[in-house]
């Protein structure tokens, strides 16, 4: 049974960039919200489900209306919330299926933002936070989706905080561009290695 392993962060942190490195060292990585957008889009059940809440125009000649969906997931707290409960589940099995097609792997992993929020924390052995400090977050958000300060930092202030994250996470990453990345990813494939029995104990024991 390969260990599982959460790897999240804020915008801007460079979650994906770790994630690619750890899929080049050989470790299969689920990236959460590409799946997420997937299933959306190819799930009957899932929209099904959104329809019933947010109509058929959600869908337009077969495709996701997204700014229909984003008016409604920023419009309110709780929109989030009814929109998560419909696609997480779906995901997390999703997940589950892919972590056991995968299970000939030492190690996998699953990519989310939103990891601990969703409750995918409790899918995983071991929580890794990719960090940075906030202001270079906001930096690389505004030029990497050419979108502005205030709604980076809206977007920002929608997820758990850098703080709650550490305190969750088994194993930080620094990404502030100065810390090299690659000694510390493989400083962390050398940690699961080492304790492989640790965190995936056989079923017979």
């Amino acid at each position: 049974m390969a260990i599982r392993i959460g790897i999240t962060g804020g915008i801007g942190s460079g979650k994906s960039i770790v994630s690619r490195l750890l899929e080049v060292m050989g470790v299969p990585v689920y990236i959460a919200d590409a799946e997420s957008k997937r299933l959306t889009n190819s799930s009957p059940f899932i929209r099904k489900e959104l329809c019933n809440l947010l109509g058929d125009k959600l869908f337009e000649n077969g495709e996701l209306n997204k700014p229909v969906l984003a008016s409604y997931l920023f419009g309110h707290p709780d929109h989030a919330r009814r929109i998560n409960d419909i696609i997480h589940p779906r995901v997390k099995e999703d997940f589950r299926n892919w972590a056991e097609a995968h299970a000939a792997f030492p190690i996998v992993g699953i990519e989310s933002a939103i990891l601990i929020e969703s409750g995918f924390d409790s899918e995983v052995d071991l929580i890794v936070m990719v960090y940075a400090p906030f202001e270079l977050r906001i930096e690389r958000a505004v030029r990497r989706d050419n979108s502005s300060r205030e709604l980076i930092v809206k977007r920002c202030q929608c997820q758990m905080s850098d703080e709650e994250k550490r305190l969750q996470a088994g194993f930080v990453i620094i990404n502030d561009d100065e810390t090299p990345l690659i000694p510390q990813v493989l400083e962390l494939i050398s940690l699961l290695s080492k304790n492989i029995d640790y965190l995936c104990p056989s079923k017979n024991n």
